[in-house]
């Protein structure tokens, strides 16, 4: 049976997700079978495995730290937000339905014996489990029927690293405060605090962990530096979501929907000189770019029609036969004349889309979840380039497109003129398809491009070994093994 640790926050978006991470890399180093394990996520990021189940994108990110196939026993429940109040519950990588949160916070400790399934069965198959909490470890209201956090380490006998988040302030009311609001079972469970995100001469915080050891009775594990790798966001606090500057002599604006997901499909291009991508918010800053591109989205018919209300419909529209226009999966959906949704699947209802491909969708109650390979047919128009290429990534949609367009793969997918759809999350993964894109736009702006293809692959290999190198050189390593092994006080 597995060793475990685990990793709880004082906040969302503390870190947790990149730690835990930099951890199963570092027990990989070292020579040990690590596994990431989150029993419940929410997020609109999520990844299909090679059996069809679809997890959370961050726990895919994880296992390729740990050198392993995402499964789906390392996120056995995942909720992709529909509404305000409401999500999609998927249960061992099937959708169980659409709950609001209050039902669904009713019926939620039912799911323990999935969680301590998938967990046993990691646990059956790997030296060390690196467990993810969620959110902050003193949700309150939440407590009694808490299956992510402290709920969590209680069921499968974890001890915790809490971690707070410097470069947000207040890290003494955070991690203090954090260890005066929880029952003393809970505060004896915690085996470390670690400070994330500094910024600076780590030396002037020293009176900074004395404090923090000395009131909280907890030793520092360690003070880590605001680390600049690239590393696949998940959380809708992204960073990358707030660039709306031109910052290349290639400009892709990218329309940020309401209800955005696996806006790391566009990750790739973040990685070439002299190519910026932007999150576009108001239809005013979308100015003239190079390329627009329209995402998934797990609420297709409501951002469709803020796509309308917003004015930004009408903006693409303008740029029609100008630049190349991409939607993938909802967006691919969206540049078509109709989207219906009978099934109630996200919410019910019908609504035109933009009409610039004649395609129509209707969603239905089955979700359509598979990894796909194939190749680019014989595209005219500005992405010509991309013809016969090869393409690896996944699909994830509860709609099913007809088509009156020629096709852009050879597995479906549309285009007319230059406007292109698809629903391929990571259609721009593959070295050539990037470059081909890259070079494209630049030569449509009467420029050379001498860059190469990005193996998007060797090059996530490098940044997880920066994030593991930076991570190990901050964290007390000794002290993570002595409460690993459970001999840490």
């Amino acid at each position: 049976m597995a060793k475990n640790i685990m990793l709880q926050g004082t906040m969302s978006n503390v870190g947790k997700s990149l730690l835990t991470a930099a951890l199963c890399r570092i027990f990989r180093q070292d020579g040990y079978s690590a596994a990431p394990f989150k029993s419940q996520n929410m997020a609109l990021n999520s990844y299909i495995t090679k059996d069809g189940l679809e997890i959370g994108r961050a726990q895919a990110m994880q296992a390729e730290c740990a050198g392993l196939e995402p499964s789906v026993q390392m996120n056995p429940i995942l909720l992709k937000p529909t509404t305000d109040i409401g999500s999609q519950v998927i249960v061992n990588g099937k959708v169980c339905g659409n709950m609001r949160a209050a039902e669904y916070f009713r019926h939620k400790k039912e799911l323990i014996p999935d969680i301590l399934e998938a967990y046993k069965e990691l646990a059956n198959q790997h030296d060390i489990i690196v467990i993810e909490g969620a959110g902050s470890a003193a949700e309150l209201n939440l407590k009694a029927d808490d299956i992510v956090n402290m709920g969590l380490a209680k069921l499968v006998d974890a001890p915790v690293l809490l971690v707070g988040d410097i470069d947000r302030g207040g890290i003494f009311a955070q991690l203090l405060g954090t260890l005066m609001l929880i029952e003393k079972d809970e505060r004896e469970r915690i085996k470390g605090l670690i400070v994330n995100k500094f910024r600076g001469d780590k030396t002037i915080f020293q009176s900074g962990v004395d404090i923090l050891e000395q009131r909280g009775g907890v030793r520092v594990a360690g003070v880590v530096p605001y680390i600049k790798c690239d590393i696949e966001d998940e959380d809708s606090l992204s960073d990358k979501l707030g660039n709306c500057s031109v910052n290349g002599i290639i400009d892709i604006a990218v329309i940020r929907l309401p209800h955005i997901s696996n806006y790391t499909d566009f990750d790739v291009f973040l990685q070439y000189d002299g190519v910026s991508v932007r999150y576009v918010t108001r239809y005013t800053a979308l100015g003239e770019p190079d390329m627009i591109i329209i995402p998934g989205t797990k609420s297709t018919i409501a951002d469709m029609r803020w796509l309308r209300e917003s004015g930004f419909e009408a903006a693409i529209t303008k740029a029609v036969g100008r630049v190349p226009i991409f939607g993938i999966c909802g967006g691919y959906q969206m540049l078509g004349k109709k989207i219906a949704d009978p099934v109630n699947s996200e919410g019910g209802g019908e609504i035109e889309g933009m009409g610039m491909l004649d395609t129509e969708t209707v969603f239905a109650y089955e979700k359509h979840q598979t990894q796909t390979t194939g190749k680019f047919a014989q595209v005219s128009g500005a992405l010509s380039s991309l013809s016969g290429l090869k393409f690896t990534g996944y699909e994830i949609h509860m709609g099913e497109t007809v088509s009156h367009e020629a096709p852009l793969l050879d597995c479906g997918g549309a285009y007319s003129g230059s406007v292109y759809g698809c629903y391929i999350h990571g259609i721009f993964d593959e070295p050539e398809v990037s470059a081909a894109v890259i070079k494209t736009l630049y030569e449509r702006n009467g420029l050379r491009f001498d860059g190469t293809g990005i193996d998007r692959r060797a090059y996530k290999e490098k940044q997880y070994d920066i994030l593991a190198d930076e991570i190990r050189k901050a964290l007390d390593m000794e002290l993570i093994y002595k409460i690993t092994n459970g001999g840490a006080e």
